[in-house]
């Protein structure tokens, strides 16, 4: 990796750095012959607090937000169309998720690839995951890997002479479970409003799954769910890249008994993720658990609570303003923040937030910026919806369906007549692009962004000496930052990818600041 060059400044109270020139030089790694790789990716771990919020910290005794996007390259979705429903991920994926400054990625996996058949496991599926976890590693990226899945799976699509009532149109096919665990009893596939979730046969499915109904090999299929799990974290048992598993996404559990038979199963997957772990001779990840799916349209509704340990995470998709019209708001982050208190104060991944990207091209509609600043407000991490989507995606079949041509989310552009990627969205690309800290020496307690400004403002306490802090700067937006700090010995910068910085430090113990500006 190539370092910048500082010049140290030194005034009574703070450090200015200067940039000398075109003073690029190769070393062996970020900061210098011998010195730590600042994207090293330290196993994590949950601090739980039901005061002030939990926090993810790393083994260094550094506060970790994960930041980034949720990629879906490895998900097995219905295809509806001849076009593939993903685009594959490659290395310059990662170096563009770089070089926007994320630290993690929330990785889509389907059961129905993991486990083809009861109780066997596709490796080479698995190698696949393994494959991108390790191509994310090496530009310090943080895997959370994500058991998907949309209205249960794929299998569950109307057939061509499905029939529907008036007001329900048959249902599309999503992804997540597999053919044999899709217990549907023969139920009608139709959605009310077109609203997936409420298919008869998506119902009939999940009421099976909860209750924990036999499959074709006479074990239940929630506990098979479980133990899969268990086989996916016994291969990662010891990587450190790997931040964690997002249990299940957007589980259907709408009644009393399937939101207690959530958190069953919950308490079952953690007890088969620690016992693979320790069997591996591993360490405990970061295991994430949402709420029903109704969160992303209501806004709230915690599941119960379950048998658990510290290292759990509360991951609520926080959608309000971004696919409806409710106004985004603190509320909306206070709630997560209060329902994660409900189970001794867990962190707080938000898994899915976003909206129509070409919103991000008017000058008068700031949703991606504000949600990003709650973000920082409340310090929790976050995951974008998403990365690329194709045009194959079932998410766009309805469009089609009504004789639309769709247009897809994401960061780039696909004409929908060919599924031909025409671009990037420079303007959703730039807002994404920001200033903050991704790892902070002890516990952050600021951490402010003013994106028209380009300020960077942080700030911590509780700082063990020698701590090492890392923040980003889009300098390729902005040019290089004059930085102060206060509390930090060798401030420094580093080259990142996309010609945007790292800015480096070493606490000196304590309370610390940074501040970085045009």
């Amino acid at each position: 990796m190539l370092r910048l060059r500082p010049v140290h400044v030194r005034s009574r109270r703070a450090l200015v750095l200067l940039l000398l020139p075109l003073a690029l030089a190769a070393c062996s790694d970020a900061t210098g012959g011998g010195a730590a790789d600042p994207l090293r990716l330290p196993a994590l771990h949950a601090e739980p607090d039901p005061i002030a919020g939990g926090r993810i910290v790393d083994a260094e005794g550094r506060e970790v937000l994960l930041r980034g996007v949720n990629v879906n390259a490895l998900a097995e979705y219905w295809a509806s169309r001849d076009f593939p429903t993903t685009f594959p991920f490659t290395e310059e994926d990662a170096d563009r998720i770089a070089g926007i400054g994320w630290n993690a990625v929330r990785l889509l996996l389907s059961w129905s690839r993991v486990e083809p058949a009861p109780g066997e496991y596709d490796e080479a599926y698995l190698d696949e995951v393994e494959g991108v976890v390790r191509t994310l590693a090496a530009r310090g990226v943080y895997t959370i890997v994500d058991l998907h899945q949309d209205a249960w799976g794929a299998t569950l699509a109307a057939g061509p002479d499905e029939a529907c009532p008036a007001t329900a149109s048959p249902a599309l096919g999503w992804d997540g479970a597999p053919a044999w665990a899709t217990l549907d009893g023969g139920a009608a596939r139709c959605a009310t409003a077109g609203i997936r979730e409420t298919s008869p046969a998506v119902l009939a499915a999940f009421d099976a799954f909860w209750t924990d109904a036999p499959g074709p090999d006479g074990v239940g299929i929630r506990t098979r769910y479980a133990r899969m799990l268990g086989h996916v974290a016994r291969r990662f048992a010891d990587e450190t890249a790997v931040a964690g598993y997002d249990v299940m996404n957007e589980p259907n559990a709408f009644t009393p008994a399937a939101q207690q038979a959530l958190a069953d199963l919950y308490a079952a997957a953690l007890r088969e993720i620690r016992a693979a772990e320790r069997a591996a001779g591993g360490f405990p990840h970061l295991v994430v658990f949402e709420p029903s799916a109704l969160w992303s349209a209501l806004g709230r509704g915690a599941p119960p609570d379950f048998v658990r340990d510290r290292d759990v995470v509360y991951g609520p998709h926080v959608y309000t303003g971004g696919i409806n019209a409710m106004p985004l708001t603190r509320d909306n982050f206070a709630i997560a923040r209060d329902e994660a208190a409900l189970f001794g104060g867990a962190p707080v991944l938000v898994g899915e937030w976003g909206s129509g990207p070409d919103r991000a091209a008017d000058p008068a509609d700031r949703y991606f910026l504000v949600h990003q600043e709650l973000q920082d407000e409340y310090a929790f991490s976050a995951t974008l919806w998403t990365w690329r989507e194709s045009c194959g995606d079932p998410h766009k079949a309805a469009d089609y369906q009504a004789g639309r041509i769709p247009d897809v989310w994401g960061e780039f552009e696909v004409d929908c007549r060919s599924n031909e990627i025409t671009g990037v969205r420079q303007p959703l690309v730039d807002q994404l692009t920001r200033g903050w800290v991704r790892a902070a020496p002890g516990v952050l307690e600021e951490l402010r962004w003013e994106h028209d400004a380009g300020t960077l403002q942080a700030s911590g306490r509780a700082a063990a000496s020698g701590t090492e802090l890392l923040a980003f700067y889009p300098r390729a937006r902005l040019g290089m930052p004059r930085v102060s700090t206060s509390g930090l010995d060798d401030a420094r910068f580093a080259l990142a990818p996309g010609g945007n910085v790292y800015l480096l430090g070493t606490a000196t113990g304590g309370a610390w600041s940074i501040t970085a500006q045009p």
